[in-house]
């Protein structure tokens, strides 16, 4: 049984930032990969930023070079640092792992709102 519990959410407005914390608990053998994905109203859910055990990162587009994701492997903990927030950016984060050799596991979720 793993548990994710996700951290960090909240109202911000335009241009500020946010910073996600992640931890990962419970029957961890290894963890492959880590990362965040988003959900916005009327919207499926989207990739916004993975990182594998040995520190490769993948990004969506949309989120190049505002956001920054990284990892303590040690921990099982997952981090994504939004700056430059748009309100496009409003979704609810959901912190997503996949432990050897496939097995998936998600967080409940937490709500970012970019507002004025």
């Amino acid at each position: 049984q793993v548990q994710l519990v996700e951290s960090g959410g909240g109202l911000v407005q335009p241009g500020g930032s946010l910073r996600l914390s992640c931890a990962a608990s419970g029957r961890i053998f290894r963890v492959n990969a880590m990362g965040w994905y988003r959900q916005a109203p009327g919207k499926e859910r989207e990739l916004v930023a993975t990182i594998t055990s040995g520190g490769f990162t993948n990004y969506a587009d949309f989120v190049k070079g505002r956001f920054t994701i990284s990892r303590d492997n040690a921990k099982n903990t997952v981090y994504l640092q939004m700056n430059s927030l748009k309100p496009e950016d409003t979704a609810v984060y959901y912190c997503h792992a996949r432990l050897w050799p496939t097995y998936d596991y998600w967080g409940q979720g937490t709500q970012v709102t970019v507002s004025s």
